[in-house]
């Protein structure tokens, strides 16, 4: 195994599909890190995730770490980093400084000085409220205020990168409303498509949150929603080494209602939409995103020429060939 390649968060979301194409490719020289957590009733096992896939080895974060400090290594092909808190509700911020900011840091360091091709995983939760808009460019990044603890986690990565002129070398991918197979064990964080269909199949219809502004009426709120497999081919992109660097933003520049998601769902179910207006939680009413929507003008500009896949075309893929079709 003379040039691995390294993928962080591994068993999570993101990474169980990076994982899975970089099989599908032929790669099967990959060290996978994760921790995989303890069982708990009711929640999807993160190690399922690993199942279907072909890898040399597994390490926790920490043993990473130590086998980097043990000089192991060295020749891989690539790092790319997804492992991460994602949740938006966490309320530990030294957790959140210490695993999202400080661990990408240290990882990052570690690459440049073995010259090893280094993908990281930002978020659009830097944007906070959209009010300085969705561009990626460096001049803007500075002037983005993000709405939480995740957010600003990420934001001070990308900050920490921009100070030091790393992106040249590095890559940030920005990672809009991804949503797909392989996100069951991330509860409350899963995507709406995953939570709108386990109601309709448990009820017959979705909840959708009401608006609390008046130039959005309900079910309005938009969203740049973008398909696991897309988000994860754009990754392999940026992980190759004649790639240019740089903070891009992963979404597919078009904007969609929540109303639009939910009438996908029930069409790839077959089934006549029938959806209600709840109440938002107290706590998310002034962190909440009314509008996201990337600007893809500097991926494009970067050699980035793949088409995404529609909303509904996604949607129906996500439902028809994982939640109806057996799968590992």
């Amino acid at each position: 195994m003379e040039h691995p390649i390294i993928v962080t968060g591994a068993a999570g979301f993101i990474g169980r599909n990076v994982v899975d194409q970089l099989n599908q490719q032929g790669h099967t020289g990959i060290i996978l890190v994760d921790t995989l957590g303890l069982a708990v009733e009711g929640v999807a096992e993160k190690w399922r995730n690993l199942l279907g896939l072909r890898f040399e080895d597994i390490l926790s974060p920490d043993q990473f770490l130590q086998s980097l400090e043990a000089g192991h290594f060295t020749t891989a092909a690539s790092v790319i980093h997804l492992g991460a808190c994602s949740s938006t509700t966490e309320k530990d911020a030294d957790f959140l400084l210490q695993n999202n900011y400080r661990y990408t840091r240290t990882l990052c360091e570690w690459a440049l000085r073995q010259n090893v091709r280094f993908v990281y995983a930002s978020s659009a939760a830097t944007y906070g409220d959209g009010a300085q808009g969705y561009s990626d460019d460096d001049a803007s990044t500075p002037n983005l205020r993000p709405l939480n603890m995740y957010g600003y986690s990420k934001h001070l990565f990308d900050l920490w990168a921009l100070k030091h002129n790393l992106f040249h070398k590095i890559v940030g991918l920005k990672y809009f409303n991804v949503f797909g197979p392989y996100e069951d064990h991330k509860q409350d964080m899963r995507s709406v498509v995953a939570k709108s269909y386990e109601q309709i199949k448990a009820s017959g219809k979705v909840q959708l949150f009401k608006s609390y502004r008046p130039d959005y009426r309900d079910g309005e709120q938009r969203r740049d929603f973008i398909y696991v497999k897309d988000a994860a081919a754009l990754t392999l992109h940026f992980a190759q080494p004649n790639t240019p660097g740089g903070l891009f933003n992963c979404g597919t520049g078009q904007a969609r209602t929540w109303l639009d998601l939910g009438h996908a769902v029930f069409a790839a179910m077959g089934l006549p939409p029938r959806i209600e207006f709840i109440e938002m939680p107290t706590q998310l009413q002034g962190k909440y995103q009314y509008f996201t929507q990337a600007d893809t003008k500097k991926l494009r500009a970067a050699g980035y020429t793949a088409e995404f896949t529609t909303l509904e075309a996604a949607v129906a893929d996500y439902i028809t060939t994982y939640y109806e079709a057996p799968h590992p």
